[in-house]
C-alpha cells in the first residue's frame, strides 16, 4: 500500500500511552501521519504495553489513510527496548527525539538496521528539541539519505533556553526561522513545533505564521487541532485563483515588464505561484489515486 509522501503530509499527531482505544481513534482523526509517542506522553511503567500495540495500530492507522510513525526514547534510554519491540510491526516512520547532532542519526541508522538484519526500508525524523541540536540541523537532515523529514520541539526547545513560554510563541519565532531555514538548505521537509494550548484561535493564529514562514507541516497533539491545520496549510481556492491570474498574466505578456492590480510581477513570484498549483494538483492527484 502506497503511503502519503513527505512533501504532503500537514498533521503529525502524537498519541501516547497504553489505552487501546484511544490510540484507535487517534487514526480516525484524519490526521496524515500518527505517531505512537513512546516518550514524553507515554510513563516509562506502561512503555511495554504501548509498544505491544504496535502490531494492531499501524495497520489499522494506515487502513485510515495516515502514515504509521513511532517516536522512541533516546537510545541512551528506553530506545533500544523500544526498536525491538516495534520494529517488527513495521512503522513507515521512526522519529528520535532530542537529537543534537548528526551522530544521533548515525546511532539510529545503525541500530535500525542491526535490528531489521540489513538496511531497513524506514523514513527516519529527528526531532530537534535544544539549543545544540538547532545550531546543526542542517548536519542533521543529511545525516542519512532516510532522513525525510525534522521535527522542531516547543516545550522542551523553549525550556533549553530559559524561554518565558507564551500563547503568542514569540519566544519561538527566530527557532521557528532558523530551523526552515535549515531543512530547506538540506532538502528535507520542516515540521513546525506543537501550538499545545486548547484554544482554536492561537492555534490558526500560530498556523497561519508557519505557512507564512514557509511550512507546510505541522504537529499537533490534540485531534481537534487536525481540520483547522489542513484548512490552513491546504492551498485554498482563492489562493489558487490568485495563482492562475498571476501564471496566466505573465504568458499573456509581451514584455518582460508585467503587472497585476498595480503590483510587478517578478520572477519569483511566478515561481511561487506555478509551485502552488502544482502543489493542489497532487493533493488532488493523491486524494483521487
Amino acid at each position: 500500500m502506497a503511503i502519503r509522501p513527505p512533501h504532503l503530509r500537514r498533521s503529525w499527531l502524537f498519541t501516547g500511552g497504553a489505552d487501546r482505544d484511544t490510540q484507535l481513534r487517534a487514526g480516525a482523526s484524519g490526521a496524515d501521519v500518527v505517531i505512537l509517542e513512546l516518550e514524553d506522553f507515554t510513563r516509562p511503567a506502561q512503555r511495554p504495553a504501548a509498544r505491544a500495540l504496535a502490531a494492531e495500530l499501524f495497520p489499522a492507522w494506515r487502513a485510515a489513510g495516515a502514515v504509521a510513525a513511532v517516536r522512541v526514547n533516546p537510545l541512551a534510554g528506553d530506545g533500544m527496548d523500544d526498536l525491538r519491540a516495534v520494529l517488527p510491526a513495521g512503522p513507515d516512520v521512526v522519529m528520535l527525539p532530542k537529537v543534537d547532532g548528526p551522530e544521533r542519526i548515525h546511532e539510529l541508522a545503525q541500530a535500525v538496521d542491526a535490528i531489521a538484519g540489513g538496511r531497513a526500508a524506514v523514513e527516519l525524523v529527528p526531532n530537534v528539541e535544544l539549543a545544540r541540536g538547532l545550531m546543526q540541523t542542517f548536519d542533521v537532515a543529511r545525516a542519512d539519505p532516510r532522513v525525510t523529514a525534522c521535527l522542531v520541539a516547543s516545550e522542551d526547545m523553549a525550556a533549553d533556553l530559559g524561554a518565558e513560554r507564551g500563547r503568542d510563541g514569540t519566544e519561538l519565532f527566530y527557532v521557528r526561522q532558523r530551523f526552515h531555514l535549515e531543512c530547506r538548505a538540506a532538502g528535507v521537509v520542516s515540521i513546525d513545533c506543537p501550538y499545545t494550548y486548547t484554544d482554536l484561535d492561537g492555534l490558526e493564529a500560530e498556523t497561519r505564521h508557519a505557512k507564512r514562514l514557509g511550512y507546510t507541516a505541522k504537529s499537533l497533539v490534540r485531534p481537534d487541532h487536525v481540520g483547522p491545520i489542513h484548512e490552513i496549510l491546504t492551498p485554498s481556492p482563492d489562493a489558487l485563483d490568485q495563482a492562475r491570474r498571476i501564471v496566466d498574466a505573465f504568458d499573456r505578456a509581451e514584455t518582460a515588464h508585467v503587472e497585476l492590480d498595480g503590483v510587478m510581477l517578478e520572477l519569483p513570484m511566478i515561481s511561487n505561484a506555478r509551485r502552488l498549483l502544482a502543489r493542489a494538483a497532487e493533493f488532488d492527484a493523491w486524494a483521487g489515486r
